[in-house]
């Protein structure tokens, strides 16, 4: 019975109602979309956390509608990858979260490309995690302004460099806090026109740093240094939150604008998330449940919970119902919109459908394990090379398997997510080259294929990772690339080398010329202050690296490789190396 009343509100919001030309449609509703990283569904006192306070975040909650289950990926850069396009993240190309393997396929359409088609402003301010390099950056992909790292995470929150639209800029402060002065000041440049602007915080991704006020708050509280950490992180957010919402209601934008909270995966560790099983990385509900909160005043009711399952990927179609964009692109979506539910404040009448999910920790190819569904009653997981079915309606902790004890039903729902998975990767390549263009490109030491011998300075090889220790000749480092404009590119070696090093010999290969250079000089920096509240597991960022010109090399177009060898190594290790920065000549 409430389906004329929903289509009125959906035409309202479309700006369709009036009958005549000469009746002014309402403005297109501004959007800001907020996500944080590895905060779960537990890290908020709306959800009966017993020691964070959250009362900005709370406050979207009470004043829109939020979801009681509301589903992400379990790692980073598959929901994003999900979120910003309205599809699985095994379709856009996301496999996992680094090595290349986090790059989103460049001819995926993005939430900015759809807002910028459709006349919005649009601006990104925090992380990216969907590509590094031309043609995958933010601006490449939709958005016009952006500050922020397109890596997987950062390693320092203090006063660091980012990234402002190609260009490296120092920043002064905690990130956090830097990411919202310059979300604020686009909102102000654009609240003329109708705006995209998307804030994907870092925090409380690790590293664990957070100024002293937060920390001491929850550490007054008898709380560990870590979870003093992270809840004083989520303290801050809120905050940020908070100046954002405020700033809106200051520039009389509060009521012409959607505002979405939500994260991007489970917690970062074990701490309270209800009564869920699993956390950041897990296919179990604790992994993948998060908060999602939505407010456009009067339009949208207030106080209301919507008990249907939904996903990032129904994110893209919502705003795309809500704002009344017209579609860009042609590949399929596979989320839905919740735009009539919203709208009418109750999910009468809702799908009963399967969301799919799939976690990979960097393991090429991708296999089924491990991954599943979830329907509006079941939790289907596959793991371990076998499946398990939990009616979480009744057991939301999954504590009681119960795929012994209904074998139909279980091959059912383990032949639907083959069939999902199969269909999901089959048109993924596990080759990911680097595009150089004369835009030059900047190869870093933990997106290259190393050698055995050669030590990591972290081990991982995430962001700022380095090639720390190289003690032999026959070692090597490789990345693959893909020459879209060939000519002539001078390459550069970042590096750090002692005084007892000097005189170690490099040869860089780039197809099949290779020229060699001394490393003639020392060069030593300190890394950049880096106040860890516990001991990290990232690399540190240093304050510089040296420099030195390899030579000059013909690049032909096409796919070729990059091959970095030490031919003579003076005491211990040749040197410490960054990676190399290739710039176009002609």
């Amino acid at each position: 019975m409430r389906r004329p009343s929903v289509i009125l509100a959906l035409l309202l919001a479309a700006g369709l109602a009036g009958a005549s030309g000469c009746n002014r449609p309402p403005a297109r509703p501004n959007v800001v979309l907020i996500l944080t990283d590895d905060q779960g569904w537990g890290d908020l006192s709306a959800n009966k956390n017993p020691w964070v306070t959250t009362p900005n975040i709370d406050r979207l909650a009470q004043q829109g509608t939020s979801f009681e289950h509301f589903y992400v990926s379990p790692l980073c850069a598959p929901t994003r990858a999900s979120l910003l396009t309205g599809r699985y993240h095994l379709s856009t190309g996301v496999v996992s979260v680094s090595k290349g393997l986090e790059t989103m396929a460049s001819d995926e359409t993005t939430l900015a490309e759809l807002f910028r088609a459709n006349g919005y402003q649009t601006g990104m301010f925090g992380k990216w995690h969907s590509g590094q390099h031309y043609p995958n950056r933010p601006n490449d992909q939709g958005f016009s302004e952006f500050l922020g790292f397109c890596a997987g995470h950062w390693s320092n929150y203090f006063d660091t460099k980012l990234d402002h639209n190609g260009q490296p800029v120092p920043t002064a402060g905690y990130i956090s806090d830097v990411l919202t002065d310059a979300a604020l000041k686009f909102i102000a440049a654009n609240q003329a026109k109708p705006f995209f602007c998307y804030i994907p915080y870092n925090a409380p991704h690790s590293p664990f740093q957070v100024p002293d006020a937060y920390f001491n708050k929850y550490k007054a509280k008898g709380l560990s240094n870590e979870l003093a950490c992270v809840y004083g992180m989520v303290s801050n957010l809120d905050d940020n939150v908070g100046r954002v919402l405020a700033f809106l209601k200051e520039r009389n934008l509060e009521e012409n604008t959607i505002v979405i909270f939500m994260t991007d995966n489970g917690p970062n560790g074990t701490r309270y998330n209800g009564d869920m099983r699993g956390i950041k990385g897990s296919v179990h509900e604790g992994g993948m449940r998060v908060p999602f909160f939505i407010r456009w005043p009067t339009k949208i009711p207030a106080r209301t919970v919507l008990p249907l399952p939904a996903a990032h990927i129904d994110v893209y179609p919502t705003l795309a119902g809500l704002c009344a964009l017209q579609p860009v692109g042609t590949k399929k979506l596979d989320g839905i919109s919740l735009a009539p539910y919203l709208l009418a404040g109750n999910a009468t009448a809702a799908p009963d459908r399967k969301i799919f999910t799939h976690v990979n920790f960097m393991e090429v190819p991708a296999t089924l394990n491990a991954g599943g569904f979830r329907s509006n009653q079941y939790r289907f997981v596959y793991e371990h090379n076998a499946p398990q079915l939990y009616d979480v309606d009744q057991d939301p902790g999954e504590k009681n398997d119960l795929a012994a004890q209904n074998p139909a039903l279980t091959q059912q729902f383990l032949r639907a997510y083959q069939a999902w998975f199969t269909q999901s990767i089959s048109g993924i390549s596990y080759e990911r080259p680097i595009v150089l263009s004369e835009r030059g490109v900047v190869l870093p030491v933990y997106e290259a294929n190393v050698s055995a011998g050669i030590k990591l300075k972290e081990g991982h090889g995430w962001a700022h990772d380095w090639a720390e220790q190289w003690p032999s000749t026959r070692d090597s480092l490789t990345w693959n690339i893909d020459c879209q404009t060939p000519g002539t590119y001078t390459v550069a070696l970042d590096y750090l080398c002692t005084a007892k090093n000097v005189g170690s010999v490099l040869s860089c290969r780039v197809g099949q010329v290779e020229h060699s250079v001394t490393i003639s000089r020392p060069f030593q920096a300190a890394q950049l202050p880096s106040p860890d509240r516990v001991p990290r597991k990232e690399a540190y960022e240093m304050a510089a690296w040296g420099q030195l010109v390899v030579g000059t090399f013909r690049v032909p177009a096409g796919k070729t490789s990059i091959c970095l060898k030490a031919l003579k190594i003076t005491g211990a290790t040749a040197a410490e190396i960054n990676g190399l920065q290739l710039s176009f000549d002609k």
